[in-house]
């Protein structure tokens, strides 16, 4: 089944973030983990005409100008100097989407994604899907551990509102 939780867990999700939700719920039965062994661009082919619908620009590849850059730093005259890619971001720049597949856990690529979301210039939230199912380990529950430690550990605050898993 799809899970999700929103950290820290003593917020609720809200509506836009609901609609995203909604989203992998409308493609559950074509990405859900072990069944479909797809790769996070897989994934991501699937969800994008959900996606857009809401209002989301979703990548369409790995080339230029299929990517979707995200403003970090800026110089001279407002000048982009920083960017980090996203899978996808909302209309609104608030919402980054970031699926992962097969590295999520192995490589610690939710590790990373936290990490450029964080440095990301007007993202409130980050959505994080990876597979409830990799060569039989639980990575929704990986992760889910990581988060719960971070937000109750409170050593490091993110600038985010907040980071929802879901598990696909």
């Amino acid at each position: 089944m799809l899970r999700y939780q929103l950290f820290p867990r003593s917020v609720g999700i809200t509506e836009q973030v609901q609609h995203v939700i909604e989203c992998f719920n409308q493609a559950y039965e074509q990405i859900k983990s072990p069944e479909n062994k797809l790769k996070s661009d897989q994934v991501l082919d699937i969800l994008r005409p959900h996606l857009e619908q809401i209002g989301f620009k979703v990548e369409t590849g790995k080339a230029k100008g299929q990517k979707i850059p995200v403003p970090v730093l800026f110089g001279l005259n407002n000048t982009v100097d920083q960017s980090f890619n996203a899978d996808g971001v909302s209309n609104d720049g608030k919402i980054v989407l970031e699926v992962e597949a097969g590295r999520a856990t192995a490589n610690y690529a939710f590790l990373k994604d936290i990490f450029q979301a964080s440095m990301m210039h007007g993202v409130e939230f980050l959505i994080l899907a990876v597979r409830n199912d990799y060569r039989g380990g639980d990575d929704f529950h990986k992760v889910y551990t990581f988060l719960e430690t971070l937000y109750i550990s409170s050593r490091l605050v993110l600038p985010l509102k907040g980071i929802i898993l879901i598990g696909y």
